[in-house]
């Protein structure tokens, strides 16, 4: 995709930029590895820890908690969820899981191990993504803003805007998140594109321009609103894994200029 292309997506699902901010890097992902994925999985959270993934899925009906084999794509463990919810984001702290709920304003923590339900936790407001940065946990709400919540209660600390070029985002772009070191990285909602955000200043200091990933037969193949969403660190290889909603492919990448 040229500059030019990206240029005026971003110019649909953004407020107007301010001419004189300095421009924000494009990346794209380098593939490293491509692994098999459930293609009825409705991926909402991901994420990566010692050698497995977990994986949140959504829908009202089928929402999952899942321990996932990344070589076989097949889940290990797999707990169903009360078809009352649509499972969102998925975040571990310590040794608990938290998955939360789309509309419901719930969250349910889960033993790690077990996937047993120990607590349920209320918030205002939706839930869409969410990650740990090991001290904090960060939290998209279908707004423009993200909100800093303390790990062991859930309160709420602080809840600030995302920007870009100086200008706060449109609503309903942060989606999955996920925290390395000074940076999320936020699945942009219907769009083929990655946000790696500031979360100190909660600016975008880099876009990810996934859309070259699944090629235009596998496109034209997803079903409705089987978009980008789904990013997982592996620290110790320092790779992200990426995926969709109902795509049959993960992929390990890097993220290059």
């Amino acid at each position: 995709m040229s500059r030019i292309i990206l240029a005026l997506i971003l110019t649909l699902v953004l407020h107007p930029l301010q001419a004189q901010a300095p421009p924000v890097p494009r990346l794209i992902p380098e593939v490293i590895n491509v692994y098999p994925h459930d293609a009825e999985a409705f991926t909402q959270g991901l994420l990566w820890h010692e050698g497995y993934l977990y994986e949140s899925t959504g829908l009202f009906g089928e929402s999952t908690l899942r321990r996932i084999d990344i070589a076989s794509g097949e889940p290990l463990q797999l707990l169903s969820i009360d078809e009352a919810y649509f499972a969102e984001g998925l975040e571990l702290v310590d040794d608990k899981l938290i998955q939360l709920t789309w509309k419901a304003g719930r969250a349910f923590v889960y033993d790690f191990a077990t996937f047993d339900l120990i607590d349920s936790i209320e918030y205002d407001g939706e839930g869409w993504g969410l990650c740990y940065d090991g001290r904090y946990l960060f939290m998209s709400d279908s707004s423009a803003y993200l909100s800093v919540r303390d790990a062991e209660t859930f309160e709420l600390i602080f809840r600030g805007a995302v920007t870009y070029q100086g200008r706060i985002i449109a609503p309903q772009l942060l989606n999955e998140l996920e925290c390395v070191g000074d940076h999320i990285y936020a699945n942009a909602w219907n769009t083929d594109f990655i946000f790696r955000i500031d979360k100190w200043s909660g600016d975008v200091s880099a876009v990810i321009d996934a859309s070259s990933l699944l090629t235009a037969a596998e496109k034209a193949d997803l079903a409705a609103g089987s978009v980008l969403n789904g990013i997982a660190w592996n620290p110790e290889s320092e790779t992200f894994f990426i995926t969709g909603k109902k795509w049959r492919k993960i992929f390990e990448v890097v993220f290059t200029a």
